[in-house]
């Protein structure tokens, strides 16, 4: 398993990078344990110009300045003061490009994510949505800003093969009050993979 370089994560096309990303394996390595998942879900937002995202039209706060640190940071907010969403910065300093990550298939350390979670059982629920993501995987917002070339979160290639004809590509999910923006095909998912959360189509 070979972990994604400072390269992978810092190039211009952050729609590209979000389909790239799918196949790849999120891990998480924490004093209570290593876990692992791969990337079954993505969604990109494109910064500035893009009335989806959290630094559209150069919005800087002290939650988003994460979004312009150098790619291959960990961006991690808080939806509705409960669920952890982490994103992955990608392009140079100062453009604030994220992928969301979305939904994940467990592959490691599966009774952690079930501690952690508090569940009984390992069925679609563990690991499909973006807070569910982050709570298996036990990412928090004080993560926010950490580097993806550590050791303690990082994104590899298992050598995993994605067909082109399973990743599909949809609107993105929850965005409605970006207008003509939230129609834009953002997100990607692996077709009938269970642990995709929303719409399979």
């Amino acid at each position: 398993m070979k972990k994604l370089d400072y390269n992978f994560y810092n190039r211009p096309d952050v729609v590209k990078i979000a389909r790239e990303l799918l196949g790849k394996v999120l891990v998480t390595d924490w004093e209570d344990g290593l876990t692992s998942g791969r990337i079954v879900e993505t969604e990109a937002y494109k910064g500035v110009t893009d009335r989806a995202s959290h630094a559209y039209n150069g919005r800087r706060t002290t939650r988003t300045e994460v979004m312009f640190n150098d790619a291959g940071s960990g961006y991690v907010y808080l939806c509705y003061g409960i669920h952890h969403l982490f994103n992955v910065v990608t392009n140079i300093k100062n453009t604030p490009h994220a992928i969301l990550i979305r939904a994940i298939e467990p592959l490691q350390g599966i009774n952690i994510m079930l501690q952690r979670t508090g569940k009984q059982k390992a069925d679609r629920t563990l690991t499909s949505g973006p807070g569910n993501v982050s709570k298996a995987l036990g990412i928090l917002t004080r993560h926010s800003g950490i580097s993806l070339m550590d050791n303690m979160v990082f994104i590899a290639d298992d050598g995993f093969v994605l067909q082109q004809k399973d990743i599909m590509a949809t609107p993105r999910i929850g965005v409605d009050y970006a207008g003509e923006d939230a129609l834009l095909p953002y997100r990607f998912f692996i077709r009938n993979n269970i642990y995709v959360s929303g719409r399979r189509h």
